[in-house]
């Protein structure tokens, strides 16, 4: 007998569901989605200011990748990558995140493998409890070397490096650097990055 299809849409938003359901379900276009702690999460697609910000970011990454070729496999975004957490039953999609090696294996079981040394999530009206407080313990859970929370509205990325099985942060204003052991030779201005949210 044929497998039903499971299908999410908005009004699933808040309802409970496993990792093993919520990965295979077919979605409502329009929204983006995820499985948080075993809950559906429903949010609008990020609006233009979102946008922006994220191009901001990525083409300093874009710069790095050019000018050092070899050291970066992949920059993702969200619709091109996941990380799933079978402990916690979670299922993300990091605004971007930033990969050294390539994929350990092919197909869909790689999602709960591949570790991105870097994982950058930009604060949107709404999801400051998943990004500053979820997501913080997620991403040290699954490896995550670096975790970057972008907020605009208040001004700085607050970047998050593993350092003995914890997070050690330091907050950057608009006219900060960051630097990442990471990545060699890496400087990336923060200063374009707020100036494409216009704040």
């Amino acid at each position: 007998m044929p497998k039903t299809t499971v299908r999410i849409g908005p009004a699933d938003h808040g309802q409970r569901m496993t990792l093993d359901e919520f990965e295979p379900a077919e979605v409502m276009e329009g929204y983006h989605y995820e499985l948080g702690r075993g809950e559906i999460v429903v949010t609008d697609v990020p609006r233009p200011k979102h946008l922006r910000v994220l191009t901001a970011i990525r083409r300093q990454f874009a710069a790095y990748d050019l000018a050092h070729p070899g050291v970066l496999d992949t920059i993702a975004g969200g619709g091109e990558c996941k990380i799933l957490l079978e402990a916690q039953q979670s299922e993300r999609h990091p605004d971007l995140a930033v990969s050294m090696t390539p994929a350990p294996v092919e197909g869909n079981a790689v999602w709960g493998l591949w570790i991105p040394e870097v994982v950058v999530e930009v604060v949107s009206p709404g999801s400051e409890a998943r990004d500053y407080q979820e997501k913080r313990e997620e991403y040290l859970a699954f490896g995550v070397k670096e975790y970057w929370i972008v907020d605009p509205g208040k001004r700085s990325i607050l970047v998050l490096r593993r350092n003995r099985g914890r997070w050690v942060e330091q907050r950057f204003g608009p006219s900060g650097t960051i630097e990442s052991p990471f990545l060699p030779g890496f400087q990336f201005g923060c200063g374009s990055v707020f100036e494409a949210a216009g704040t």
